[in-house]
């Protein structure tokens, strides 16, 4: 356990972040697997530039994911 005041905060800081890459990470994960409809595609890519603002992902991962979700819903039509 931590036993300074900066090394608490940082723990409390680190599990924080955690939690949130956790809820990052399964709402991409959620969105990529779901996404059927040119409405869904609309919805993953928000999703998908809200975790690069965050830096969860990089932009380039992002566009890849992004353009490979578009041509999956061009094909289906």
């Amino acid at each position: 356990m931590p036993i300074t005041k900066s090394a608490i905060k940082a723990l409390r800081q680190s599990h924080k972040k955690h939690k949130q890459n956790l809820k990052t990470k399964k709402g991409i994960r959620d969105v990529l697997k779901n996404t059927k409809s040119k409405k869904d595609l609309f919805k993953a890519q928000s999703t998908i530039d809200k975790a690069v603002k965050t830096n969860y992902i990089h932009k380039n991962k992002a566009a890849r994911l992004k353009s490979r979700l578009a041509k999956k819903i061009s094909k289906t039509k």
